[in-house]
Parts: structure tokens; C-alpha cells; sequence
């Protein structure tokens, strides 16, 4: 819709209806899972039977709330730190990739390109398999060879980590390197000519400039592996991430606490999108 050329009475309608529609269809899930947190019934769906805070404080034999589940809180710890780590991974890795990408003489950078995108094309479930076949198999070479006992190869924490940072990295590159296309060369051409070495100019100027989409991205790596499920369900070990855990719980038997873990995730995201937000816009 082009603001400055004159348009229907029909046609302004028919745009904002289709606009309502289009952020009620993402909104109403939310709505209906912080609905459904507080519904005082053993089973996730309508109809409303009044209001509870069980679901988030209750410590009894027919409930258990979240905040009162030990299991619960642990695989969302643990997903916690995989986040944390995987993000820091790619963001170092990704931010390292995205400078040399933008290098003139960098050799075979199509083909380097290629490779390093491709994550982002391949199905999550074949990367998933694909790593864990890769690691058990280096990992009984290493021990079968060398008597080397690399429980980093085996499915576990670390092994999440690598298998999210095989993607995570790929998004840091595509939006730090989105944000250096921008950067103006004269800056550190200047730098070099004042007898800075090129890891100066790196850090003093390019950095800098780069900060906000180094912050982005650290922030969608994080969100992209605290939620990732497809990937990770092949990886995990003992100590399931959050969307593992939940999944292993709706098959076999489903109770509103999943809807209290869905309202207390969305409400922090929201409020962290709400601060972003405000320093973005006062500064």
C-alpha cells in the first residue's frame, strides 16, 4: 500500500481487515496458551473452569506446577546454557567468517560461501542424524585406535552445542555480514595509512561499527537454539533441553504446566523485545 497514491474506500478497508487478520492469526496461540496456564483443569484445552495459579506453584500429588517440577526446571537450565554457549560459539565464529567474506583476495570464497549457508537449506532432522553418525564414528575410532575414551563424541551437552553451532554460525554471518556491507573501507584505509596494524583498525573501527548486529545476532542464535527441536533430538543425552523434554512429556501424558511454560517464555521474550525496543529508541 503506497501511502502517497490515491486509494478506495474499499481498498483501505480490505487492507486493514487483512492486517487484523494477519496479527490475530499470530497472536491468538499466544493468547490461548496464557489463558490456558491459568486454568484450573487437569487437561490443557477448554472449557474454562475458572482461575489457578496451580499450574506454576502447586506441589501436590494430582499437580505439580512448574516452578515446583525439578525435572522441568533442570531441562530449562539446561537449555539455558546450551543457548549461552552455542551463541557465544557462532557469534565469535560467525563474526570471524562474515570479515573474511568480505575480503577481495579471500580464495575459493564462492565455494567457502556456498558451504557455509548450506546448513540453513538442510533439513534439521537430516543434519541432526548426520552429526551423531559423524561423532560416534570418531569416537570409537579415537578409542578402538588410540584408547582414547572422547566422551565430547558421544550424545550429551556438548555435542547439542556443536550440532546448534553447525546453523547458529550461519545466521551470525548472514547478519553481521548484512551490516558490514555498509561499513565505509576509508576508515580503516585511514587507520593503516596512521601506522595501525590491521588487527587495530579490526578492533577499534570495524568493530565497533559492527556492535549492534554482533549483539542481533548473538540475541537469534541464542532464541534460534533454546527452541531448536529437530536438531537436538538426536544429540541430546541424559540431560534433555527444554523442547526435548516437553516433547518426551506430551506424548505419553499432558497437563497445563506445559501452558505455564509456554506464558513465563513468551512473557520474557516479550519483555525483552519491550527493552530492546526502548533503548533502541532512545538512543
Amino acid at each position: 500500500m503506497i501511502r502517497s497514491l490515491p486509494n478506495s474506500p474499499l481498498y483501505k478497508i480490505s487492507y486493514r481487515i487483512y492486517i487484523a487478520i494477519f496479527f490475530l492469526f499470530l497472536v491468538m496461540p499466544l493468547i490461548t496458551i496464557a489463558v490456558l496456564a491459568f486454568n484450573d483443569s487437569n487437561f490443557v484445552a477448554l472449557p474454562w473452569r475458572g482461575f489457578t495459579l496451580d499450574w506454576f506453584f502447586a506441589n501436590t500429588d494430582s499437580r505439580v506446577g512448574l516452578f515446583a517440577d525439578d525435572d522441568l526446571l533442570q531441562s530449562i537450565w539446561t537449555s539455558v546454557q546450551t543457548a549461552f554457549y552455542m551463541s557465544i560459539l557462532s557469534t565469535v565464529i560467525g563474526t570471524i567468517a562474515a570479515l573474511l567474506f568480505e575480503e577481495e583476495k579471500f580464495r575459493f570464497k564462492g565455494l567457502l560461501y556456498f558451504f557455509a549457508i548450506a546448513p540453513l537449506v538442510i533439513p534439521g532432522v537430516i543434519l541432526g542424524i548426520s552429526i551423531l553418525i559423524s561423532s560416534t564414528f570418531v569416537g570409537s575410532y579415537l578409542e578402538n585406535r588410540f584408547g582414547i575414551n572422547a566422551d565430547f563424541f558421544s550424545p550429551g551437552f556438548w555435542l547439542v552445542v556443536l550440532g546448534q553451532f553447525s546453523f547458529g554460525a550461519t545466521y551470525v554471518l548472514l547478519i553481521v555480514g548484512a551490516r558490514l556491507k555498509k561499513f565505509d573501507r576509508t576508515l580503516e584505509e585511514a587507520a593503516l595509512s596512521l601506522k595501525a596494524t590491521r588487527l587495530q583498525s579490526i578492533w577499534y573501527i570495524t568493530i565497533p561499527f559492527l556492535k549492534p548486529a554482533i549483539i542481533n545476532a548473538f540475541v537469534v542464535s541464542f532464541l534460534i537454539s533454546f527452541s531448536n527441536f529437530n536438531t537436538t533430538i538426536f544429540l541430546v543425552g541424559s540431560d534433555p533441553t527444554l523442547p526435548v523434554d516437553l516433547y518426551s512429556r506430551i506424548k505419553f501424558s499432558s497437563t497445563p504446566v506445559l501452558n505455564a511454560v509456554s506464558f513465563v517464555i513468551v512473557l520474557f521474550i516479550t519483555l525483552v523485545a519491550i527493552i530492546n525496543l526502548f533503548v533502541n529508541r532512545k538512543k
